[in-house]
């Protein structure tokens, strides 16, 4: 299993709103959550560009990592 490693101020935001009941963290939590789970969503296709065993598939996660961080077709190789 991996890890996935978090800000200490996301840590702490957590432990205050899951121990303490403060729920004004909340809207911030799931922000940062949200960021988090894209980075990793666009650090899984870059991976798959990198290793993919077919070049098919390669090119497929290399257009869709393009894709999500918003390159234009016409900047693109």
């Amino acid at each position: 299993m991996k890890k996935v490693q978090i800000s200490r101020d996301l840590f702490i935001k957590l432990i205050k709103y899951h121990h303490f009941d403060m729920c004004e963290y909340e809207d911030d939590i799931k922000s940062e959550l949200e960021k988090k789970l894209n980075l990793m969503v666009m650090r899984e296709y870059y991976t798959t560009y990198k290793t993919a065993p077919t070049e098919k598939e390669r090119e497929k996660a290399r257009k869709k990592y393009l894709d999500e961080k918003g390159v234009p077709e016409s900047f693109r190789w």
